[in-house]
């Protein structure tokens, strides 16, 4: 009875030792990447997510999970993305690695966001709504109650895109006939939109918000639509707003430079090279923000 009482106490102890290693080695190696861009840690520590800007400043959430044999074996990594990349792992690994890798798998697709971002600002997007990061497809009113979806390639974002086309009969296969007639004018030295003009020989409809009131949404701080023009703004001058708050039922509109200066009168602000992160001044929700070249 001593004997497995003893036991016990030996194997509790073992465990409570190897728990504390565990906690303290991961404590280490979040500190690597960056307490600031932990936005979720698992109370048990084996479920982590990291927040991440990409070079057109789009947040990111890279959410991390470990198992009982970490790090002998790979943490499985998954984000809104329209494929996860493959981790490359080995016993001397860290968090660092999957996070530094996540970027590099960002910098690969900033080109299909971009092409997206432009179709989405530019075109009657009417599918999907609120469309994710992962998302490769948009359906677009294209006139006469007529619909083309597009699949736009991840890894090829200017290729030409397949294509499928929604509406009355006659006039999709005029559209149809008019696509393949003209498929071998796309090239990938003109502009995406201008390309898809082209095919369809004719001017699209803009979006729908945009032929409501054909303005530039006003700033939540400065409440201008336009910043000054200024010299010491750079490439700032004049430009409208660029950041919306994440939160759907917020959405509130700023200013990059507006926003960074507000943030910079925030006691709470943290700031990690040339990105302040704080709270939306309206819903407190997460924000980050880059520092332009002028107002560093």
């Amino acid at each position: 009875m001593v004997f497995s009482q003893e036991h016990n106490e030996q194997t509790r102890c073992s465990e409570l030792a190897k728990s504390s290693t565990f906690y303290r080695s991961l404590y280490s190696e979040i500190e690597e990447v960056g307490w600031e861009l932990l936005v979720r840690l698992g109370g048990d520590l084996t479920f982590l997510s990291f927040r991440i800007l990409d070079a057109k400043s789009r947040v990111h959430f890279v959410e991390i999970e470990l198992d009982e044999t970490y790090p002998k074996s790979p943490p499985r990594a998954s984000a809104d993305v329209p494929y996860i990349f493959d981790l490359k792992w080995s016993i001397s690994s860290r968090l660092k690695d999957v996070v530094q890798q996540f970027q590099k798998h960002l910098e690969k697709l900033q080109e299909f966001w971009s092409t997206l971002d432009d179709i989405d600002k530019s075109l009657w997007v009417v599918d999907p709504k609120q469309p994710s990061r992962s998302m490769s497809h948009r359906q677009i009113n294209i006139g006469n109650d007529c619909f083309i979806m597009l699949y736009i390639d991840a890894d090829d974002p200017k290729s030409l895109p397949e294509c499928r086309f929604m509406g009355p009969g006659p006039v999709v296969d005029s559209f149809r006939r008019i696509w393949q007639r003209n498929r071998r004018k796309w090239t990938k030295d003109r502009p995406y939109l201008e390309n898809i003009a082209c095919l369809l020989e004719t001017q699209l409809p803009r979006p729908i918000d945009v032929q409501k009131n054909d303005q530039q949404v006003e700033c939540g701080i400065c409440y201008a639509q336009c910043l000054p023009v200024d010299d010491e703004l750079g490439d700032n001058s004049g430009s409208g707003t660029d950041y919306r708050c994440d939160n759907t039922t917020c959405n509130k509109a700023f200013h990059s430079v507006c926003l960074g200066d507000w943030l910079r009168s925030i006691t709470t602000t943290r700031q990690s090279f040339d990105v302040l992160f704080g709270n939306c001044p309206y819903c407190s929700e997460p924000v980050a923000v880059k520092i332009t070249n002028s107002r560093k």
